[in-house]
C-alpha cells in the first residue's frame, strides 16, 4: 500500500516500512529526543518479536507499530521539541497492549539492559 507524501510522491505506508536496520538506524540517533519510554517500549516490542513463541498476528503487530516508530511521515513530525514522538508512544503502548502476553520478563530485561547501557 502507498500514500502520498508531503511533497505528492507516493511513500510506503507504516506497515511496510519496518526493517531491521531501519529500526536500530531510529533509535542510535533518536533516542535521547524520543526519550527513555519511548525506546524502552519500541526495544520490548522489537525483542518480543523475535521471540519464536511470538504468533504471526503478534509479529505484524510488532511489525506495524516498529514501522510507524521509523516511517519519516509521522502524524506528529518527530523534530517537535516535546511532543515529536508522543504519536510514536501511542503506537507502541497500543501495541504492547496487543502482545502483552508475549512479552515475558526476560524481554524486558533485555530492553531495560539496553536503556541502561544508552542513558546510564
Amino acid at each position: 500500500m502507498t500514500k502520498k507524501g508531503q511533497s505528492g510522491k507516493k511513500t510506503k505506508d507504516p506497515a511496510g516500512h519496518y526493517s531491521e536496520q531501519g529500526f536500530w538506524r531510529k533509535v542510535k540517533k533518536y533516542a535521547k529526543a524520543a526519550g527513555v519510554e519511548v525506546i524502552e517500549k519500541s526495544l520490548q516490542l522489537y525483542y518480543a518479536g523475535l521471540r519464536k513463541e511470538c504468533p504471526a498476528w503478534a509479529k505484524a503487530a510488532v511489525g506495524v507499530s516498529l514501522g510507524y516508530f521509523i516511517w519519516p511521515l509521522d502524524v506528529i513530525p518527530d523534530a517537535l521539541p516535546v511532543i515529536g514522538f508522543s504519536d510514536d508512544l501511542g503506537v507502541l503502548t497500543g501495541a504492547i497492549l496487543t502482545i502483552n502476553s508475549y512479552i515475558n520478563a526476560n524481554v524486558k530485561r533485555q530492553a531495560a539492559a539496553k536503556v541502561k547501557d544508552w542513558f546510564g
